[in-house]
């Protein structure tokens, strides 16, 4: 398969769900997310949705994300348990998974943000923690 750049929703969803195929049975992420998602159908939807707004400014749900809210609430759900191992083991599934398939700018941003996104969010699980 030739490595292309993510330039559609098409490539986005296909990201997002081979990723996802991969979260689901990893042994470490694949409990906390099997055990927190009820539907996954709608929920790779949904997170296409976000992938998509990321990546191409594109899509629908622009605002209607909050990633921070809902992984301190999943934090909560499986009792405080989430770590920052959890985060390092998602960015490693999300790198391979991205450099398997695509190159290009978008690519690299894709790595670029969830870089990013992985610090903030365990930042905000820490500080809920705290005042919990």
């Amino acid at each position: 398969m030739d490595k292309i750049d993510i330039r559609s929703r098409k490539e986005v969803d296909f990201l997002v769900r081979r990723f996802y195929d991969q979260i689901r049975q990893h042994e470490t992420l694949g409990p906390i997310f099997n055990g927190v998602v009820d539907d996954w159908e709608h929920h790779l939807v949904h997170l296409s949705d976000f992938w998509e707004i990321i990546l191409l400014q594109t899509g629908p749900g622009r605002g209607k994300f909050n990633p921070a809210q809902v992984h301190v609430a999943v934090d909560r759900k499986v009792d405080h348990q989430i770590e920052q191992a959890h985060f390092g083991n998602w960015l490693d599934l999300w790198f391979q998974t991205i450099d398997r398939y695509f190159e290009g700018e978008n690519a690299n941003y894709a790595k670029e943000h969830a870089r990013r996104m992985a610090h903030m969010l365990f930042m905000r699980i820490w500080e809920a923690r705290k005042i919990s």
